[in-house]
């Protein structure tokens, strides 16, 4: 079997996509449901300045983090991948979660070979670098801006991401789609 670099977004990716809905209800004195979130911003879901919601975030994210539960699958789909893949989770968190992060995936028992937090939304460079075969993504302006640099996304179903998708892009529902799609595409590689 072919090796693939196998390149993973973190929040809404591997986790709840609507992990911080409960608390940013709480703080902004809102009742939001996930039916709702139908934009990838935060702060316009709330309904705040991107600025308040800046600080919101700053002064919450290790708890908001922390507590994140994992979407259904992911660690047994991500072990079995692990076995013949490699596993790389490249986040837009910034640099302040890093312990965080590895302890969440540690803890998790989530099976990976690195972990780059970039502290931004651009992630195409660091796909590059990786060689990346196949990025897991849940945001849609990402999930088109790897695609358009020629990478092969499978974007992870939200309420916030149901735009036109392009050819490069694979709509899946949950990490058993991903799994067969990940078989399918080594299965492919092999028969060429």
């Amino acid at each position: 079997m072919q090796q693939l670099n196998i390149c993973i977004d973190i929040d809404g990716t591997i986790t709840d996509p609507y992990y911080w809905l409960d608390i940013s209800n709480k703080f902004f004195n809102k009742s939001i449901s996930e039916e709702q979130v139908t934009e990838y911003h935060c702060y316009k879901v709330m309904g705040v300045e991107q600025e308040e919601y800046r600080e919101f975030y700053e002064n919450y994210k290790f708890e908001i983090h922390s507590k994140q539960e994992l979407r259904e699958n992911v660690r047994d789909v991500l072990e079995i991948l692990s076995i013949n893949h490699k596993i790389f989770f490249i986040t837009a968190r910034d640099s302040s979660l890093s312990m965080l992060t590895y302890s969440y995936l540690k803890t998790n028992n989530i099976s990976f070979n690195d972990l780059f937090l970039l502290g931004s939304h651009y992630k195409v460079d660091k796909a590059k670098e990786l060689n990346c075969s196949v990025f897991i993504e849940d945001n849609y302006d990402n999930a088109i801006q790897l695609s358009e640099n020629g990478f092969k996304v499978l974007l992870i179903d939200t309420n916030y991401n149901r735009n036109p998708i392009n050819d490069r892009i694979t709509r899946v529902y949950n990490w058993n789609d991903i799994y067969t799609f990940i078989n399918s595409m080594c299965i492919k590689k092999e028969a060429i």
